[in-house]
């Protein structure tokens, strides 16, 4: 596929309810409708209000489960909320960061919920109008289905015309809505070919142009590792369940194999860029450059602009790298927007605050102190008896951070 400089198209990429929340797997192609819009060309993004009922067989080798109908509304309401998010805060991180050179109109971003077409279609009529343009031989030689077939896992009807179903999508927004273009994982190479298929078969293209198929590789680490909900290690990005920090901490704890890959993936990074940092990089691993551009890169995109820097922040004061300078109401606000904000009695004392937090006995507590595995404010504590005033570890007289060993850091705001 070849564009003119001045040619216009429209793209568009589905995603199934099959969760509360889209992940990063999900996020690869819509990454590729993302660079389109930011350069002026429409996008669409269909919710399968309708297959998601069906269940769609690409990469599983069982069955899905099935969903409550309630549950599937929820879940349809939540992904179409960080859609819209995604290419609202997408736009701004780009036209913030990496527009240089103002290019404007951006396109447009169109959300749909194949329900609403899907809704009006009967059966019988389907099958007469559309039926004798599907062919069986074709449907069973796609992976989707010849890989369950040839499995001891069965294949129900329902999953078996998944491909129809996506393919009249494919077909009814290439009529109706003039897309030419749907992108997706390479799991759905053979549901986007049926589609491109069937608009030959009904539509001519002389005059709204040929239809295409983008597929993308599925999301996978240096070692081969894949991300998604089947693998058990997906990574969401509804706010209510996974925040801007942990988002941040999870990139900034990407292997060095894999840096240089997810920033190509999910950041507009140019590639000067990207080999630049790199090199940063690899002279001095243990600074993590490449990781810190990837973390606040992603979280500014995804959580809006500032996200990034503010949990770059966040992570510097846990992990040991605090200078003193943020008050106590700027920590506190970081804390409450990760949900990682404490709360304490200043009556308590130290061997009681350590047992809550670190989750041990008072004797075992106390063991951790006198060994000298406590940290208040980055200042080692070793005494046999408790701390008898908080005040010189407060911030502000306010907030106190607390280390037990190398791993556990606790933001607490005292009362």
């Amino acid at each position: 596929m070849r564009l003119n400089c001045n040619e216009k198209i429209k793209l568009y990429c589905g995603v199934d309810p099959t969760a509360q929340s889209l992940h990063l797997g999900n996020l690869v192609p819509l990454m590729v409708l993302l660079h389109f819009y930011v350069k002026g060309h429409d996008v669409v993004t269909v919710i399968g209000g309708a297959t998601g009922k069906v269940g769609d067989p690409s990469g599983r080798k069982t069955e899905r489960d099935v969903m409550e109908n309630d549950i599937r509304q929820n879940n349809i309401q939540s992904i179409s909320e960080q859609l819209q998010r995604f290419f609202q805060n997408g736009l701004k991180y780009y036209t913030d960061r990496h527009d240089r050179r103002g290019i404007k109109p951006y396109g447009k971003y169109t959300p749909r919920n194949n329900y609403n077409w899907w809704k009006d279609i009967k059966m019988l009529d389907f099958l007469a109008d559309f039926g004798k343009h599907i062919r069986v031989q074709s449907m069973l030689a796609r992976d989707s289905v010849s890989s369950r077939l040839e499995s001891q896992n069965s294949l129900g009807f329902n999953e078996f015309t998944y491909q129809i179903l996506q393919a009249y999508d494919f077909y009814h927004l290439y009529k109706e809505e003039n897309v030419s273009v749907q992108v997706g994982g390479n799991d759905q190479w053979g549901n986007i070919t049926a589609g491109i298929d069937l608009i030959n078969r009904l539509q001519p293209t002389q005059k709204k142009g040929v239809p295409f198929g983008v597929t993308v590789p599925l999301l996978t680490t240096a070692t081969g590792e894949k991300f998604g909900k089947s693998a058990g290690n997906a990574v969401f990005i509804d706010p209510s369940i996974n925040t801007a920090y942990d988002v941040y901490q999870f990139f900034f704890n990407t292997l060095d194999a894999d840096v240089s890959k997810f920033l190509k993936i999910f950041t507009f990074s140019s590639s000067n860029e990207i080999d630049s940092v790199m090199e940063m990089h690899i002279k001095s691993p243990n600074l993590r450059h490449g990781q810190t551009l990837l973390a606040k890169e992603v979280t500014d995109m995804l959580y809006g602009v500032g996200s990034g820097t503010d949990s770059e922040t966040l992570s510097n004061v846990i992990f040991g790298h605090y200078d003193g300078t943020l008050s106590a109401a700027r920590l506190k606000d970081l804390c409450y927007k990760a949900k990682i904000l404490q709360h304490a009695d200043k009556k308590d004392n130290l061997v009681k605050l350590i047992a809550k937090l670190g989750d041990c006995s008072i004797s075992e507590a106390k063991r951790k102190l006198s060994q000298g595995s406590i940290y208040l404010h980055h200042s080692r504590i070793k005494v046999k008896e408790d701390v008898a005033e908080w005040g010189p570890y407060l911030i502000d007289d306010q907030v106190l951070i607390l280390r037990i060993g190398k791993q556990k850091c606790f933001i607490i705001e005292m009362h």
